[in-house]
């Protein structure tokens, strides 16, 4: 194998995406400062116990793990920044108010998300640690939109969830507990024949399965509830109101009702008449993601892409791990991913050869000599913000843009 062969889904990025997702990168940072966002970067790598989160085993299959040759100590790098940035409010941020906290960095996934899915994502986030009002809940929203909106993307669709329906279940339930991994699959693909196998089987996949009583039975009203989750999709108003159906179908548990009430409450925001643009559905089976969401979360989808562009919501209490439980709710999008959707049409010869090149179709061109007076003006062109390359003569010969001249002794674009 060449030398030069990258690893399966890992890609060089080039310089006409380099510069389009850099300039993305800026316009969302700058986004996120204006509400209040103060910007963090975590280490690429770090002990894995401070990287997974208690119960996310997918995070801790996507996570590359290595052994550090000064300590001996394992290290992963990581998959995911929203651990990096709980532990960063838990012990660096002496905060005992709302604190609001930023990022922008690739992670690294041992296992692909998807098919076509880069193992190297660029993540972009915010997280919002010391609220657990629903005004947390609806401004991490209201920003996870206005991202879209300044990548183009303005005709979505926001899907709204509560993992809290599910973990109430797992409560009342020991033996759901046990085949929990399994029933998660099934609800999140929709799969209703592998779901009624595992509540009908009510034993767990491996025998000495330590969550719960293997093949204890799923009691009838586990039972009934999660095979009504897989149908209590659509509209959070009107005469086909989910949320409204799903009060009818599901146990009334305390917190099951609970979880209603704020998801109803999301819905009925005033937030969502501002984007008309934005359609908004409920899914309570929709329970992907990284395990450690505890509350309302909330998938954000657009054309283009078949799988969600951003993904967020509640996890309360993981900064209990590094020492310092808090409300939390944040969002992340893949900035490669948002690229993707967000690509300009290119016609004609120019449009492709500024988007290989990364460089501004209206630079200038200089001759590549050794000139006091050429450096001076090419600086003060650079200084108001011009693009000034230099070619040499055979290229500069072949040059149809703007160049600079040398003109009655002083040099001038031309």
């Amino acid at each position: 194998m060449p030398a030069w062969l990258l690893p399966d889904q890992i890609s060089d990025i080039l310089p006409g995406e380099a510069k389009r997702l850099e300039t993305l990168r800026r316009a969302l940072l700058d986004l996120y400062a204006g509400y209040g966002y103060a910007l963090v970067q975590p280490p690429l790598i770090e002990h894995v116990e401070s990287l997974l989160i208690d119960q996310a085993r997918d995070l801790d299959l996507r996570t590359f793990k290595v052994v550090d040759q000064a300590s001996g100590r394992l290290l992963g790098l990581r998959a995911d920044i929203t651990p990096q940035v709980a532990r960063i409010d838990a012990h660096q941020i002496p905060n005992h108010g709302v604190t609001r906290l930023c990022y922008a960095g690739s992670v690294l996934h041992a296992q692909p998300a998807g098919l076509l899915s880069s193992r190297e994502p660029v993540q972009v986030g915010c997280e919002l640690f010391g609220h657990a009002g629903l005004e947390a809940d609806l401004e991490v929203q209201e920003l996870a939109l206005a991202s879209l909106d300044a990548a183009g993307i303005q005709q979505v669709r926001l899907d709204l969830s509560h993992r809290g329906i599910f973990l109430a279940l797992r409560e009342q339930d020991p033996a759901l507990a046990a085949i929990e991994n399994e029933v998660l699959l099934a609800l999140q693909s929709k799969d209703a024949v592998r779901l009624k196998e595992l509540l009908k089987a009510g034993r767990a996949a491996e025998k000495n399965s330590p969550r719960g009583p293997a093949g204890a039975e799923i009691l009838p009203e586990s039972r009934s509830a999660l095979l009504a989750l897989l149908d209590l999709y659509g509209p959070a108003s009107g005469a086909d109101n989910v949320i409204a159906r799903a009060r009818k179908v599901l146990p009334p548990q305390p917190q099951i009702q609970q979880a209603l009430d704020r998801i109803q409450a999301v819905a009925d925001s005033a937030m969502f008449n501002e984007h008309p643009q934005c359609g908004l559905t409920v899914d309570f089976a929709d329970l992907r993601g990284y395990r450690y969401h505890n509350g309302v979360m909330f998938s954000i989808y657009c054309e283009g892409l078949p799988n969600a562009v951003v993904r967020g919501g509640r996890y309360d209490g993981v900064g209990e791990l590094f020492g310092r439980s808090r409300p939390a709710t944040g969002f992340s999008l893949e900035l490669r991913e948002l690229l993707e959707i967000t690509r300009p049409s290119e016609s004609g010869s120019q449009a492709v050869s500024s988007d290989q090149s990364g460089l501004p179709p209206d630079r200038i061109a200089a001759p590549w000599i050794d000139d006091s007076s050429l450096r001076v003006a090419i600086s003060a062109l650079r200084t108001k913000g011009e693009t000034v390359t230099r070619l040499p003569d055979a290229e500069l010969r072949g040059w149809t843009g703007r160049q600079l001249v040398q003109q009655a002794g002083r040099w001038m674009v031309s």
